[in-house]
């Protein structure tokens, strides 16, 4: 007998669209203004929540010593580029055939995409577990401080636990949100923060397992949050016609995930590693201990930030894929203009806010003059790096849900590789900008990620999209791998 669990899961807004024909745009603006929001605004409480559960430890263990900051730092953001950003990646398949076949009422194709997924992702969890295992030596070829790279190298073995539960996890998110089924997600995600807050503090305080105790609250927390979100699918009624069960089918549809999840995984880890190569250059500028603590209070600034485009660029995956799987190209297109508008218009205030911010920004991080001092130079330059940054975050929801991740991995690899890290390189080293000369690098690979994405967008044929999409399903039974815009 089923239990019901909707008491505290507001129903979303109706879609008011019709068929393929014309929409009425006032009417149909409207209420994808309202639509996008249902999804974006609690899904920024979700991204926020789910990325304090690796960073609020590192506040913790901040009061410990510099050793066990310094260590559990740099085995994070190793762990980051060598495994969480891969999975990560991957799972963002989901938002294209889970989306599309949400919105093509093949309810029981969301459920076996997701086991699929999850399966093949635990595959892929296992040589990346091995990276962790020899994180110490990877950071003794660096250069790394020995000591440094010893705990480090045991922080990121008890990661390992905490990788399978992520990777679920991750499914379980695009499952849920293919359906716009957004706030179970919210209270398990603050259930979990606030299950580990305490955890963690207890472990690493009480108990004296300092950064041991971190790594472990981490992976129970991420388990947490697992298991509160498979009771949720499991008796929650509306998950009935797309519940998963584990089958053959699932099996069957691991190939097609892999041909989209790689290219998945390439368009965001090439995004990731270079900020984390410019990061790890900041540390032979000249006084590198002031660049890289400003640069780090940038990023961690940006990083905030980012989770409210990225949020609105998977409302946009979203209503997207949906639209375009129940063959609805105007919608899709209606959708595109909702979610640029409101996203354009937060991206505008959040700019003017860091430079206005400026000069106290830098009081937030450090009490040193020297800091705040360089952090208000540095402010005219995040802003722009933010609006850029933040462009491409929706764009890149708009090409997960319409399965041009193929297109998004060759734009970041020309952006980041051929513009970005070059252009970081000249200025900072050859023009002796140092920091300033990093973070300009960056945010030209941004600003041409964004232009390129734009162009591709703007060229769009939406009509040809859904079409060829219905040509595809039906030749295959499922969905393609890619979509040419």
């Amino acid at each position: 007998m089923e239990v019901e669990l909707e008491i505290l899961v507001p129903k979303p807004p109706k879609q008011k669209s019709g068929g393929g024909g014309k929409i009425a745009w006032g009417g149909a603006f409207a209420g994808e203004l309202n639509r996008v929001n249902w999804i974006a605004l609690p899904m920024i409480v979700v991204t926020v929540s789910q990325f304090l559960l690796r960073v609020s430890p590192m506040f913790m263990l901040g009061h410990l010593d510099q050793l066990s900051l310094s260590s559990a730092s740099i085995a994070t953001s190793l762990c980051n580029v060598t495994g969480f950003s891969v999975v990560f990646g991957m799972s963002s398949a989901l938002e294209t055939l889970c989306g599309q076949a949400y919105g093509a009422e093949q309810y029981i194709k969301v459920g076996t995409f997701t086991y699929g997924a999850i399966l093949c992702l635990f595959i892929v969890c296992l040589p990346v577990s091995l990276l962790f295992i020899f994180t110490e030596k990877l950071l003794l070829l660096t250069g790394q401080d020995p000591l440094i790279s010893a705990e480090a190298g045991k922080f990121a073995i008890q990661l390992i636990p905490t990788l399978f539960p992520y990777a679920i996890l991750q499914c379980l998110v695009r499952y849920l949100q293919s359906q716009s089924l957004i706030f179970p997600m919210v209270w398990s995600s603050l259930a979990s923060l606030f299950f580990q807050l305490p955890l963690c503090w207890a472990f690493v305080f009480k108990l004296n397992l300092g950064n041991s105790g971190a790594a472990y609250s981490i992976g129970i927390s991420y388990w947490f949050n697992v298991v509160l979100l498979v009771l949720y699918v499991k008796y929650s009624s509306s998950c009935n016609k797309t519940r998963p069960s584990l089958s053959m089918d699932a099996l069957a549809t691991m190939r097609e995930f892999v041909q989209l999840a790689i290219p998945s995984a390439a368009m965001v880890c090439l995004e990731w590693w270079s900020f984390e190569l410019i990061f790890l250059l900041s540390g032979i500028l000249p006084n590198p201990q002031l660049q890289t603590s400003v640069l780090s209070i940038c990023f961690t600034i940006s990083t905030l930030h980012y989770h409210i485009p990225y949020s609105f660029g998977a409302a946009a995956s979203t209503v997207i894929s949906n639209e375009l799987g129940a063959s609805k190209p105007e919608a899709a297109r209606v959708t595109l203009h909702a979610v640029l508008v409101l996203s354009i218009a937060e991206l505008l205030l959040a700019s003017i806010l860091v430079v206005i911010c400026g000069p106290i920004l830098g009081y937030v991080f450090s009490q040193e003059k020297e800091v705040v001092e360089y952090v208000k130079q540095m402010a005219p330059f995040l802003s722009v790096s933010i609006i850029m940054d933040g462009l491409q975050a929706v764009l890149s929801g708009v090409a997960r849900g319409s399965g041009w991740q193929h297109i998004g991995a060759y734009v970041n690899l020309g952006s980041y590789y051929l513009v970005g890290t070059p252009l970081a390189l000249l200025l900072a080293f050859v023009f002796d900008l140092n920091g300033k000369g990093l973070w300009t690098g960056l945010a030209a690979g941004a600003t041409v990620q964004s232009i390129a994405l734009s162009l591709v967008t703007c060229f769009t044929n939406w009509d040809k999209q859904a079409i060829v999409i219905i040509r595809r399903r039906s030749f295959s039974g499922g969905y393609p791998g890619r979509i040419e815009p």
